[in-house]
């Protein structure tokens, strides 16, 4: 029998599965779409994998997400604090709603951001419909989830809860600049240097080295891959 004719939908997929497992190589995870419980599998199953293969190498974290399933999101949140390994996190492009509090988690002094990015927090949206007392347990559901949002916003961020649960009423956007001075990310990348916009309290003082990085900024984005590996 004949192998299976290949269509540009699964030579596409063939090919971005290709570069996965190069990026993986690398221990880059790429969460670059809304997330749900197929995305959240999918990223918790590489961060096991990579913490498994040595958890003494940092594991890089890049978000572009507008964010998606609180659920699914907590699921990576929790296994990002979970495992043995650092994980640092970079926003490019957009990191909103329930991906902030992905990007947020990394560890303290590995939370970068891209120049351009934005970064959005809010409270958590949902409603309730049904009878009274159906009502009534899913108006508790959302304020738990509430709660729950404001006390991890407000860790990450050194801010009062009472401050944090103001400003996360609307949705809040904000330049990489502002998320550092708000406390939700640690630096910003550009071109020439990854530069800590605001010194780092000697207690969540990472052992990332800026200044190492710094003369080859690219070496953090794009990583060197041996050419015989490329196809």
């Amino acid at each position: 029998m004949g192998s299976a004719q290949q269509t540009p939908e699964t030579a596409m997929r063939g090919a971005e599965a290709d570069v996965m497992g190069l990026l993986l190589k690398e221990r880059i995870v790429f969460l670059g779409s809304q997330i749900d419980d197929f995305v959240a599998d999918s990223i918790i199953s590489q961060l096991l994998l990579l913490d498994a293969q040595d958890h003494t190498k940092d594991i890089r974290l890049f978000v572009n997400s507008p964010g998606g399933s609180l659920s699914a999101t907590m699921a990576i949140f929790d296994v990002v604090r979970l495992v043995r390994a650092d994980v640092s996190t970079l926003a490019l492009g957009i990191a909103a709603s329930t991906a902030s509090i992905i990007l947020g988690a990394g560890a303290k002094g590995k939370r970068l951001a891209m120049p351009n990015a934005r970064i959005m927090v809010h409270q958590p949206l949902g409603g309730a419909s049904g009878q009274a007392i159906d009502v009534e347990i899913q108006a508790r559901e959302i304020m738990h989830n509430k709660n729950n949002i404001t006390r991890i916003i407000s860790d990450f961020t050194g801010r009062p809860v009472e401050q944090v649960e103001k400003d996360i009423d609307r949705d809040r956007y904000m330049s990489p600049i502002e998320a550092v001075e708000y406390g939700l990310i640690d630096g910003v990348v550009d071109k020439d240097s990854i530069i800590p916009l605001e010194p780092v309290p000697e207690k969540v003082k990472s052992n990332f080295n800026y200044m190492e990085i710094s003369k080859d900024p690219k070496k953090f984005l794009t990583p060197e891959i041996p050419d015989d590996e490329i196809y």
